[in-house]
C-alpha cells in the first residue's frame, strides 16, 4: 500500500509546522513570540477536549484570528469531543461562525461532526484529531473521502512505524513532539466516565492515571517499593528527534499544554523554533543541559522520548512519581536547625521554589521557597546550605540521602515574560522590497508574503533631480526598514535606481505607513467561505430514508443480520473464553461474540461453533498499527459467521471480504450522523458508545431506527485500552514484547486503587494492555424502557466468569428481557452474588442529566 517515494534521507524543502498550544490570549502572544507557525486553541461554547482550559469566546474569535494572520501565524479551533443529538444544532452554528471568522482548519473526533462540516461548511479545513485514534495507513485510508485535509496521528507510534505511515498515504500527518502523555490510547480511555460519569471523551478527564495503585499477583500483594504510579508516564520531551521525524515526512510537530501557562508556552516553543531551524540547517540539534533545565523547570514529570524510540515500558513509567517535580537539584546531606545541607547538581538561588521527596497523595511532600543559598565550605560550588522562610518546611521530616527537586526559577519566568509581554512585536514577518526610482516618476514600492497578492503603492508624487543628495540603496533601507512597532522587518531589498533621483523623507514615510496598512489589510482578508444551512437537516433525513448506503460484495447496504428483524429481544454474549461461550450456549443463547486475547483460539471457537449450530463472531483489537493489518486476514481464513470490528482499518477490511460486520463501541457512536456514517459504510449494528448516560441513550435511540442500534447491558468497563505494558514493566526484566518472556500468560494481575478496588488487567494479541473495572456495571434497570423504544438488540460481556457464573448472569438477564423479572431484581440478585457488587454504570438514570459534563 505504499504511495509515496519519499527517501528517509531527503530533507524537505519546507521545515514542518511548528504547533503550539494555546489556553488563553497571554498564550498566544507567547506561542507566536517565541516562534509558533500555528496555534490551536478551544472555545468556552464547549466541544474541545480541554474543558478546564479558559479557552475563548465565539466572540473574541474574528479579532484572534485577525491577530494570528497579521504575525503569519495559523490558527485552528479544537472541536475534538464526541457529540449528543441535542448539541448537534449547536455545533452548526458554532461551525459557521468559525468558518466565517476565517479559522484556518478545526480539529474533530466525531465522525458525525466530520460529515456535519462537510455538509455545512465545505471550505472549512478539517484535521482528524489523535481522539480519533489514527494509527495506520489503513486507518487513515478509511477516512480519505470525507475531506479531512491533516491527521494527528496516536501519541503511540515510533519514528518507524511514522515513517511508514507517512508511506502508505498521501495524507499530511502531525505528531506530538512534547507534553504530558496520556497512558491510554486517546478517544479510547474511558476510565473517567466508568469511575466517576467524566467522559474523557467530552473533555473532563480526571486523570485517574495519575494515581497510585497496588499491584495484586495471583491473588497476593506484590512489594514494588516506591513504585506505585504504575500508569503514570514521563512527559514526551522528543526535541534532539526533529531532524528523524523531518525526515521521516512529518508536516507538523505538536506541543501539548493548553492548560498550561503562558511561560511554559514560550519556554518549550522557543526551544523546539531553535531544534526545527537547526535541522532544516543539517546542524545538530543538540540542546545542552542549561536548556533542557530550562524545559524542565516550566513543567516536567521527567522527560523521555515516549513510545518514538519504540517501547521501552521501564523507562516510560519508572513509578516513583506522577508530580510535576522540574529539574533534580540533588541530595540531602544534612540537616540542621534551621537549614539543609544539600549536594546540589544543578544551580539553585534565593527565591527558587524546591521541593523534597515525598508521597504528595499522603500529604508528606516538603517544599517551598528557598529563603538563603550559602557555600557549605569556601571554594566548594557543589555543596551549599540552604534556608527557608519560618515555618514554610517542617526540617523534621527530612533526612539524610532524601532527593531534592528544583520546581521554579523566577529569573527564569520573568526573562521568559519579557519575550512576549513587549509593548511591540519581537517575532516580526520579514519583508523583501522591490524599489524602483526613476527621476520623473514615482517611486514605486513592490512586496508580497505568502498566501498574499502582491502589493505594488506609488508616491503621491514623481521623483525630482537631486541637486545633493540622490536616492541610494542605502537611503531607501534606511528609510523603508523604519517599520519598529509593526509586525514586519525589512530583509532584503532590490533597487533599480535610474538618474540622480531624490524624494522629500516626509513623502516616504507616509508611503512606508501605507505600505504596512496594505499589508495589514491583505493579511486579514477572507476569502468568503460557502454555508449550506439546510445541512444538518439534509442528514437527519437520510438517517430514515437510508440515501447513500453504499454497495458491497454480497449486495447493497449493510449485510443482513438473520435476527435483525426479529419479533422479541435477542440477546449476545460476548465470553472471553471458550469455557464461557460454551456455558452460555448451553443457556440457550444463540448469538455469541469471541473476544481472546490469542487470536490463533478463534480457530477451534469457529469449529465448536459450527458443530453447535451458534452463530459466531470474531472481535477485532482495538488498536491497529503498521504491520498488524495481517492480522485480519487471519482472521478473515477462520471464516466465522460475521466480525465485531473496534477501529476504522477492520472495519474497511471486512466490509470489502463482504463480511457482516457489527461496529463495536469503540468507534465512538454518539449521534445519528456518526451512526449514519457506520451504516453507509456498511456496519449491519452499532454498539452505542459506552459514553452514554441513560437520558443520552434515550435520545440517541429516539434519532435512530431502531434495528441499527445494540446496547450493552452488562459488562465490566474497559478502563484503560494502553500501548503501556504493566506486565513487562514491573514482572519482567525485559523491556518490551521482544524479551519480556510474556508473564502476562502466566500470572493474573489487578490493580488495587485507593479506595481497595481490584481492577483486573489483560493483555491482548498486541501485548496492548486493558485495564477492566472491578465492578461490574449493570443496565438492567433500563431495560425495559429500551424495550418499549423498540430496541431489539442487547448484549452482555464476561470477563472472568466461571460456567456457574455465566449460568447466573445469563440466566438472569433472559428473564429480564422476557418480562419475567424485573430490573430491580436482576440488580439486587447480582450484587448479592458478586462480592465487589454491581454499579448501574453509565446507563444509570441521572436527575439532571447534563451533571455529568
Amino acid at each position: 500500500m505504499t504511495r509515496n517515494s519519499r527517501s528517509n534521507t531527503e530533507v524537505p524543502q519546507r521545515p514542518p509546522e511548528l504547533l503550539a498550544p494555546a489556553g488563553d490570549l497571554s498564550c498566544v502572544v507567547a506561542a507566536v513570540e517565541n516562534g509558533a507557525d500555528a496555534i490551536y486553541f478551544g472555545l468556552d461554547c464547549g466541544f474541545n477536549a480541554r474543558a478546564r482550559a479558559r479557552n475563548f469566546s465565539i466572540q473574541e474569535l474574528p479579532g484572534l484570528v485577525d491577530q494570528l494572520h497579521r504575525r503569519g501565524v495559523s490558527g485552528y479551533v479544537t472541536l475534538n469531543t464526541l457529540l449528543f443529538p441535542s448539541e448537534l444544532p449547536d455545533a452548526a452554528e458554532v461551525l459557521r461562525q468559525i468558518s466565517e471568522a476565517g479559522v484556518d482548519a478545526v480539529l474533530v473526533q466525531d465522525l458525525g461532526l466530520v460529515r456535519l462540516v462537510r455538509e455545512l461548511v465545505p471550505d472549512l479545513p478539517m484535521h482528524a484529531s489523535t481522539q480519533m485514534t489514527m494509527t495506520s495507513a489503513e486507518c487513515i485510508a478509511e477516512i480519505e473521502n470525507l475531506g479531512i485535509q491533516r491527521v494527528v496521528l496516536g501519541r503511540e507510534l515510533s519514528i518507524r512505524e511514522i515513517e511508514k505511515v507517512v508511506a502508505g498515504t498521501e495524507m499530511p500527518v502531525e505528531v506530538f513532539v512534547h507534553g504530558a502523555l496520556c497512558v491510554a490510547y486517546s478517544g479510547q480511555c474511558l476510565t473517567s466516565e466508568s469511575l466517576g460519569g467524566r467522559s474523557a471523551n467530552r473533555g473532563q478527564c480526571a486523570q485517574a492515571c495519575r494515581l497510585p495503585y497496588e499491584l495484586v499477583v495471583d491473588g497476593e500483594d506484590r512489594d514494588l517499593g516506591e513504585r506505585r504510579y504504575l500508569l503514570s508516564p514521563q512527559d514526551l520531551a522528543a526535541y534532539d528527534l526533529v531532524p528523524d521525524l523531518i525526515r521521516a515526512g512529518v508536516c507538523s510537530l505538536k506541543i501539548e499544554g493548553r492548560l498550561k501557562t503562558p511561560e511554559y508556552v514560550a519556554n518549550i516553543t522557543r526551544h523546539y523554533r531553535l531544534a526545527i531551524d537547526r535541522a532544516m540547517k543539517n546542524q545538530p540539534v543538540n540542546l545542552d543541559s542549561r536548556q533542557v533545565q530550562e524545559m524542565e523547570l516550566s513543567f516536567s514529570r521527567g522527560f523521555s522520548p515516549g513510545w518514538l524510540k519504540g517501547c521501552d515500558h521501564k523507562m516510560l513509567v519508572p513509578a516513583d512519581s506522577s508530580a510535576k517535580r522540574g529539574v533534580l537539584l540533588g541530595e540531602v546531606l544534612g540537616v540542621q536547625r534551621n537549614s539543609v545541607t544539600i549536594r546540589s547538581e544543578a544551580p539553585v538561588s534565593r527565591g527558587d521554589g524546591i521541593v523534597f521527596e515525598g508521597d504528595r497523595v499522603a500529604g508528606e511532600e516538603q517544599g517551598g521557597r528557598v529563603y538563603d543559598v550559602v557555600p557549605h565550605q569556601e571554594g566548594d560550588s557543589t555543596t551549599v546550605q540552604l534556608s527557608f522562610g519560618q515555618g514554610a518546611i517542617d526540617l523534621n521530616q527530612l533526612f539524610v540521602g532524601q532527593k531534592i527537586w528544583k520546581t521554579d526559577d523566577p529569573r527564569l519566568n520573568e526573562r521568559l515574560r519579557k519575550s512576549f509581554r513587549g509593548k511591540h512585536p519581537v517575532r516580526r514577518r520579514k519583508l523583501s522590497l522591490r524599489v524602483t526610482a526613476i527621476v520623473n516618476q514615482p517611486l514605486s514600492v513592490e512586496t508580497s508574503l505568502p498566501g498574499l497578492s502582491p502589493v505594488v503603492l506609488e508616491s503621491d508624487e514623481p521623483l525630482q533631480e537631486a541637486r545633493k543628495h540622490p536616492l541610494t540603496p542605502a537611503v531607501l533601507r534606511e528609510q523603508l526598514g523604519r517599520l519598529g512597532g509593526t509586525a514586519y522587518e525589512l530583509d532584503k531589498l532590490h533597487t533599480s535606481i535610474e538618474g540622480q533621483p531624490m524624494l522629500p523623507l516626509s513623502v516616504m514615510g507616509r508611503l512606508r505607513k501605507r505600505l504596512v496598512e496594505a499589508l495589514d489589510r491583505g493579511t486579514v482578508q477572507r476569502e468568503p467561505r460557502r454555508v449550506f444551512p439546510g445541512a444538518l437537516e439534509k442528514l437527519r433525513e437520510g438517517v430514515h430514508d437510508g440515501v447513500g448506503l453504499v454497495q458491497h460484495a454480497e449486495g447493497g447496504g449493510p449485510a443482513k443480520l438473520d435476527h435483525a428483524a426479529a419479533a422479541g429481544p435477542v440477546l449476545q454474549v460476548l465470553g472471553r473464553t471458550l469455557e464461557q461461550l460454551m456455558a452460555a450456549a448451553a443457556m440457550g443463547i444463540q448469538h455469541l461474540y469471541a473476544d481472546f486475547h490469542d487470536i490463533r483460539e478463534y480457530r477451534k471457537a469457529v469449529e465448536w461453533a459450527r458443530e453447535s449450530g451458534v452463530k459466531l463472531f470474531l472481535a477485532t483489537p482495538r488498536i491497529q498499527k503498521p504491520d498488524e493489518y495481517g492480522l485480519f486476514r487471519v482472521m478473515r481464513r477462520y471464516a466465522a459467521d460475521g466480525y465485531l470490528v473496534r477501529n476504522l482499518a477492520g472495519l474497511g477490511y471486512f466490509l470489502r471480504e463482504g463480511c457482516p460486520v457489527v461496529a463495536d463501541f469503540s468507534l465512538n457512536v454518539t449521534n445519528e450522523l456518526s451512526a449514519l456514517h457506520f451504516r453507509q459504510a456498511g456496519a449491519s449494528r452499532l454498539t452505542v458508545s459506552y459514553d452514554l448516560n441513560r437520558q443520552q441513550l434515550v435520545e440517541l435511540l429516539g434519532a435512530l431506527p431502531k434495528d441499527w442500534v445494540e446496547v450493552v447491558i452488562h459488562q465490566h468497563m474497559p478502563m484503560f485500552h494502553m500501548e503501556h505494558c504493566v506486565f513487562c514493566s514491573v514482572l519482567s526484566p525485559g523491556t518490551n514484547k521482544t524479551n519480556c518472556g510474556r508473564p502476562c500468560d502466566h500470572h493474573l494481575v489487578k490493580l488495587r486503587d485507593r479506595v481497595g478496588m481490584e481492577h483486573p488487567l489483560q493483555a491482548d494479541v498486541g501485548c496492548r494492555n486493558t485495564l477492566f473495572n472491578a465492578m461490574p456495571q449493570s443496565a438492567a434497570e433500563v431495560v425495559p424502557d429500551l424495550l418499549e423504544m423498540g430496541v431489539r438488540s442487547f448484549r452482555i460481556e464476561l470477563l472472568e466468569e466461571t460456567a456457574a457464573g455465566v449460568k447466573k448472569t445469563v440466566g438472569l438477564y433472559r428473564k429480564l428481557l422476557a418480562g419475567q423479572v424485573t430490573g430491580r431484581d436482576v440488580w439486587r440478585e447480582l450484587n448479592a452474588a458478586n462480592r465487589v457488587g454491581v454499579t448501574r454504570g453509565t446507563l444509570e438514570e441521572r436527575r439532571n442529566p447534563l451533571a455529568i459534563l
